[in-house]
């Protein structure tokens, strides 16, 4: 376990190493459920291909280790807890932790970002605002209305959404596509027949096996091109 110093505390931070040891870096960043069973088996997935992988907690100032179930009670509680979150703060942690790991001796190579929903929405923030070496954001709700961001982030970024989104209405994703279309570097997936967190395996009323294995292909592919390990 590591300790990530932050302005307002020091934070514990867990870092999944590969299996030499060492390897470039990926910020995972949290959906609105926590640091849970499906977070930790994306981050066991992406060290076995090569990566050190740190999950800052994005809670830790209104509800430390927070992690809450996968149905419509979970949901609930979870919104409510993230109705207290300040994006502000979460991006600078995000950030802190990209900054982490470029210091880290088992980091070697660039660092990336990778987030799911909420974390999506921070993954495309700190592509703009840091300096990742590569960015992925699934579902991020946050992108649609700040996509004028994009024009700012000049390291490879590729993007995810369900045509289902009930979060995420699909004009609002064309409105991506669009923009994305004029940006170098930049490319975006649409899962047409899935929904909102089609990729969280633990969540039955999210999850949908078969976008979630193609994006999760895509993924994959696309860490080796922009950040191989």
């Amino acid at each position: 376990m590591n300790i990530l110093s932050l302005p307002d505390g020091d934070v514990r931070l867990p870092v999944w190493l590969p299996p030499p040891g060492r390897g470039p870096g990926l910020v995972l960043v949290q959906e609105i459920f926590g640091l849970d069973d499906y977070l930790r088996s994306v981050a066991e997935d992406l060290a076995a291909a090569g990566y050190v992988v740190a999950i800052p907690e994005l809670f830790w100032r209104i509800a430390p280790g927070w992690s809450s179930a996968h149905d419509e009670a979970g949901v609930a509680a979870s919104m409510n807890v993230a109705a207290s979150f300040d994006p502000a703060s979460g991006l600078s942690d995000v950030l802190a932790t990209i900054t982490h790991l470029r210091e880290s001796p088992s980091v070697t190579g660039g660092v990336g970002v990778l987030g799911f929903c909420l974390g999506g929405s921070l993954a495309f923030a700190a592509a703009a605002e840091g300096d990742p070496d590569t960015a992925v954001s699934f579902y991020g709700s946050a992108v649609p209305a700040q996509i004028g961001e994009l024009a700012k982030i000049s390291c490879p970024i590729q993007f995810h959404f369900g045509g289902q989104d009930p979060y995420i209405p699909r004009p609002d994703v064309a409105a991506v596509e669009s923009a994305v279309a004029a940006h170098p570097g930049a490319e975006i997936h649409v899962q047409e027949e899935a929904g909102h967190a089609f990729h969280n395996h633990v969540a039955p009323m999210f999850h949908h096996p078969q976008a979630a294995a193609r994006a999760w292909e895509l993924t994959t592919d696309f860490l080796r091109r922009t950040l191989p390990a």
